[in-house]
């Protein structure tokens, strides 16, 4: 009901830009090319977890873009969901260039918790996937979001967790929820966020993706990730 209301007013109370507060435009044109204008590339956290896939990042998350995403996320901006499709539809372009591999490519969005999901009035990382998906259907590729992956227990909020107890609040957290795994045979799958700071959020999603046992199946080895966003100062930026 909370999201039904955020986008009812978003039509009827003055706009402003998510980046900088500009009026009459939800993401002016400086925001945007802040946004996807520049990048994407490939990322690494300093230091790298095990077991973290291949990620890429559309943007760096300071100034503008860290607004951006703030605005969407915890403040209801849902108008912001198109433009943050698009770039992380950029960044997925990357992790799955066009012309490799076979099958339709797969969106697999990262979870967040029931609670934070319930507090925020709305799934922040599905609602961007969701636009993704349709950027990339745009440009002729076959494209789904599968939201295969659950809590299978509860986990501490991350905020002020350092890496390490970040990588223990999070090991062992997923699952591929019943009849995922059918739903993503044959296909190319890329794990998506809104953000990445230590990678473990990604580390856990990948490693509950490649422990997937079916007929003809021993999980997904070549799993690859995309978000929106990567703190630059914590990273070492690949750029392609």
């Amino acid at each position: 009901m909370r999201g039904w209301w955020r986008e009812i007013t978003g039509l009827v109370l003055p706009v402003a830009c998510g980046g900088c507060g500009s009026p009459r435009t939800p993401l002016c044109e400086d925001c945007g090319r802040a946004l996807y204008g520049t990048w994407p590339c490939r990322v690494r956290p300093v230091p790298e977890p095990v077991g973290l896939p291949a990620v890429y990042a559309a943007a760096p998350y300071e100034d503008a873009v860290r607004s951006v995403l703030l605005a969407h996320k915890e403040r209801g901006a849902l108008g912001l969901a198109g433009p943050l499709g698009r770039a992380l539809a950029g960044a997925v372009g990357d992790a799955a260039p066009a012309g490799t591999g076979v099958g339709p490519l797969f969106l697999v969005p990262v979870p967040s918790s029931r609670r934070a999901v319930g507090a925020r009035g709305h799934d922040a990382t599905r609602r961007i996937a969701l636009a993704a998906a349709g950027e990339l259907r745009r440009t002729g590729r076959v494209c789904r979001v599968l939201p295969v992956l659950r809590q299978r227990r509860a986990v501490a909020d991350q905020a002020g967790l350092d890496a390490r107890q970040r990588r223990a609040n999070l090991s062992g957290a997923l699952e591929v929820a019943s009849g995922g795994a059918r739903l993503l045979e044959g296909g190319r799958v890329v794990l998506v966020d809104d953000l990445m700071t230590t990678g473990s959020s990604l580390v856990e999603a990948a490693r509950a993706l490649r422990a997937i046992r079916r007929p003809g199946i021993s999980g997904f080895a070549q799993v690859s990730a995309a978000v929106v966003a990567a703190p630059p100062l914590s990273f070492e930026i690949n750029r392609n």
